[in-house]
């Protein structure tokens, strides 16, 4: 199983917010998930990123591969 740390889309048409999300790759990006670690508002100024950086640690060193904007979100979270 290959699983993915990755963004969900959630909101209104044009108003989109994120939950980041733990999900098997098979799946589709709005689809079923196994764990949300997260969330991230950019329509707020300044853009929201609350992530739970000890659950995603957690969940790379189980072999979960972020995706390149999660991963760029993760590392802003922590310097926060």
């Amino acid at each position: 199983m290959a699983v993915k740390i990755r963004l969900r889309r959630m909101g209104a048409k044009k108003a989109p917010f994120y939950r980041v999300v733990v999900a098997d790759s098979r799946f589709p990006r709005d689809g079923r998930f196994i764990e949300e670690i997260g969330y991230y508002d950019p329509t707020k100024t300044p853009s929201v990123i609350k992530i739970d950086s000890e659950k995603a640690k957690d969940w790379i060193a189980k072999g979960a591969q972020p995706t390149d904007t999660v991963k760029a979100l993760i590392k802003k979270a922590s310097a926060q």
